[in-house]
């Protein structure tokens, strides 16, 4: 099993720790401000793209809107916030995360279906790292097979989710739509990507 790194604040919680992967969640890895102050940045500053895709027989909305990043030495393409965002969460975990996608949850509406990670976007044994800015939200993580473990997991601002490799081969994780009034939330998905094309456009990661 890929091993993922100790943070050193005491109030981490090791959700899962078995052959099926290891999920640990860290509240307060950013403070309040910082975590607020960040939120506002990228919420003004990414430019947001609302995607569309085919779903059976018709296209249908993506129901968030989405930005991608690649992260390297000297980007200054990639909003400031999110070139401090990497370095805070490179910082606490010790994954040299080289890719960050965003996903922006306007309202309760908003949402991502259950879905593991395509497994040739990512490299084996590194973890994937989900910050949280804004509204709290909802995560669903679900086991693949028997036993059929569930996990609900509120992600606060300034949290800090960290999925092992493993989880993308045996669970399933998920925002649901929910009808209860809730905030915008913008979440930060940090991973260690194949080396890039080059012809994809700079600032730009699938």
């Amino acid at each position: 099993m890929s091993q993922i790194p100790l943070f050193s604040g005491a109030s981490e919680s090791v959700l899962v720790d078995d052959e099926r992967g290891r999920i640990v969640y860290t509240p307060d890895v950013l403070p309040a401000e910082l975590a607020g102050a960040w939120f506002g940045e990228l919420r003004d500053s990414v430019p947001w793209k609302a995607q569309r895709r085919r779903m059976y027989d018709r296209e249908v909305h993506v129901p968030r809107l989405m930005a991608h990043f690649h992260l390297v030495p000297g980007e200054r393409r990639a909003p400031e916030a999110i070139r401090n965002a990497a370095r805070r969460v490179i910082a606490v975990t010790g994954v040299p995360f080289n890719a960050v996608g965003l996903n922006f949850y306007r309202d309760g509406r908003d949402s991502v279906a259950p879905h593991n990670d395509h497994l040739d976007e990512i490299v084996a044994d590194f973890p994937i790292a989900l910050l949280s800015l804004g509204a709290t939200r909802r995560m669903t993580i679900r086991a693949k097979e028997p036993p059929r473990r569930v996990l609900q997991i509120d992600l606060a601002a300034g949290s800090l989710l960290l999925m092992s490799y493993e989880t993308q081969l045996h669970c399933t994780h998920a925002i649901p739509k929910t009808r209860d009034p809730v905030g915008p939330r913008i979440s930060l998905a940090f991973r260690v990507r194949p080396a890039r094309d080059p012809a994809e456009p700079d600032g730009f990661y699938r």
